[in-house]
């Protein structure tokens, strides 16, 4: 017999495997396709939710990890937009020599106005 307790809920967007790794593990998954704009929203949410969970890796594996998942979301969405990953890369190089990197660790503490 199964009790509610037993039943996780967790709402949120997973990988396309998910629901087969949860049956091979004995459960059953409850899924709904997503239309393109709740997946949007998920892919938002998602995004958040890596984001939160590379700020809270204490170790590199965990970073490493955590990077790895943060930019496997922000690929979806740039696919959702029909944007190339080419396409970031010359924004992000373009940036760069325009403003610079952050290797230089610079921190703005203030500016004041020249007199």
């Amino acid at each position: 017999m199964l009790f509610m307790e037993d039943r996780k809920i967790f709402n949120k967007l997973v990988r396309d495997r998910i629901p087969e790794i949860i049956e091979s593990h004995g459960n059953i998954p409850e899924i709904e396709v997503l239309d393109d704009l709740a997946y949007s929203k998920a892919l938002d949410e998602k995004l958040r939710e890596e984001c939160n969970e590379l700020f809270e890796a204490n170790s590199r594996e965990a970073k490493v990890e955590e990077i790895a998942d943060t930019l496997k979301v922000l690929h979806a969405i740039a696919d959702t937009l029909n944007i190339t990953m080419d396409e970031i890369e010359n924004v992000r190089k373009h940036k760069q020599e325009k403003r610079g990197a952050f290797k230089k660790k610079f921190f703005l503490k203030s500016t004041t106005p020249k007199i």
